[in-house]
């Protein structure tokens, strides 16, 4: 299934991890982000995200928002379906990112340049 459904439904699996202190940390930050893309999905139809991550974990494993409708769906029967492939090493090179990035000693980012009014008066 597309729009996320995958990733909520790897989200038992994720929370039948036993761990304690910063792994159950970790599990925590990997259940929130595996419910972020359906959670997009929803907010950028204009639906209150959140909710409707909630209302889909309680579905059937398959079943999902369809962002066009606005309704709960079969999502192989409505077509919305996500390569395999893609879903997997979405999550592969998101959780090697983050592996790098937590054995990382230094990050240099580009840091944003304040936006200045137009007038010259300051913003606040």
């Amino acid at each position: 299934p597309g729009g996320g459904v995958t990733l909520l439904n790897v989200i038992p699996a994720v929370e039948a991890l036993q761990a304690e202190g910063d792994e159950l940390a970790g599990i925590n930050i990997v259940k929130r982000a595996l419910e972020e893309p359906a959670r997009l999905i929803a907010s950028n139809a204009g639906a209150e995200g959140s909710v409707i991550v909630e209302k889909i974990k309680t579905l059937p494993k398959g079943h999902g928002y369809d962002a066009a409708k606005g309704e709960f769906v079969d999502m192989i029967k409505a077509g919305i379906v996500d390569p395999a492939k893609v879903t997997r090493s979405a999550l592969q090179n998101a959780a090697s990112i983050a592996g790098m990035l937590l054995t990382t000693e230094a990050l240099v980012a580009e840091k944003k340049e304040e936006e200045k009014s137009a007038s010259g008066a300051p913003s606040y």
